[in-house]
């Protein structure tokens, strides 16, 4: 979307908030914003084995820190993840809103250190993280913080004798995602879930032997406005914005989280930020 497009957009979302009244408004800013969700799904799949009924994987993702959400805030919701109990943590991407503006420092790694996951912690990079000369900070933190980057590489997770597959893309907007390379030597037996930060390259995934796909990006619009639904997504968010979504004829699962934090305005209407546990079955 060009400039004009986009400030026309914003400009009619804050103009909609502020038509609906001062309350609107305050809620928009300061409430909405921290009422953070849990949102629970199941992934059924006739590949799972019993060893993986009821395994749980949480994504979160898109916390934006920097810009109207704080360490603090943060510190918060990694107590409320950790509460769920999941087997996998996952992040798909945008940590912080402006990398060559934050202020990075060890409180962020010990926040970021503190999340539980016996069977490991995943993240792909966003479109911000690569932004702002974030590339290599966000890495540096991510590596500290005890999680494991997925570049166009896979890792395996296995539980007795059997095992799933997690894949993750590099950044579709900044990086070089590379699919085929992403998806080497992954038996298609296994459960293959694949995580890249804009939802609407879906429509390429679903050619490839992946089963789901989890994504974000796209805040979920951030502003809906009722009787018409969002306002504005950002590109590569256009045609998949929210939920889970069948894509394709094997099918291809699609869930995209609404995410935690806000970019370019610090509003939520009737989208809260989220955190999603997904629950195994065979």
């Amino acid at each position: 979307m060009n400039r004009r497009s986009f400030l026309k957009k914003m400009v009619a979302s804050t103009v909609a908030l502020l038509g609906s009244g001062g309350g609107t408004y305050y809620y928009a800013r300061e409430i909405e914003p921290s009422m953070l969700t849990i949102h629970q799904e199941q992934i059924k799949s006739h590949k799972l084995s019993n060893n993986f009924n009821s395994f749980t994987i949480a994504q979160f993702s898109d916390t934006h820190l920097g810009f109207h959400y704080t360490l603090d805030q943060l510190t918060d919701l990694i107590k409320i993840l950790n509460s769920q109990q999941p087997d996998v943590v996952v992040f798909t991407g945008d940590l912080v809103d402006a990398p060559n503006q934050f202020n990075w420092n060890d409180k962020l790694i010990q926040i970021l250190s503190d999340i539980n996951a016996p069977y490991g912690k995943f993240w792909i990079y966003g479109n911000h993280d690569h932004g702002g000369y974030g590339t290599d900070i966000v890495k540096e933190t991510m590596d500290r913080s005890g999680f494991t980057l997925l570049k166009n590489t896979n890792a395996t997770i296995k539980k007795n004798d059997d095992s799933i597959v997690l894949v993750g893309l590099d950044d579709v907007m900044l990086g070089n995602p590379n699919i085929e390379h992403g998806m080497q030597h992954v038996s298609p037996e296994n459960l293959t879930i694949l995580l890249v930060h804009e939802p609407d390259y879906a429509d390429l995934v679903k050619n490839y032997e992946v089963d789901v796909q989890l994504s974000g990006h796209s805040h979920g619009g951030q502003i809906q406005i009722p009787f018409i639904g969002h306002v504005y997504t950002p590109i590569l968010a256009e045609k998949y914005v929210e939920g889970n979504y069948s894509i394709g004829n094997t099918p291809l699962q699609l869930y995209v989280s609404r995410g935690i934090g806000t970019t370019r305005l610090p509003y939520r209407f009737l989208c809260k930020p989220e955190i999603t546990i997904f629950t195994l079955t065979n």
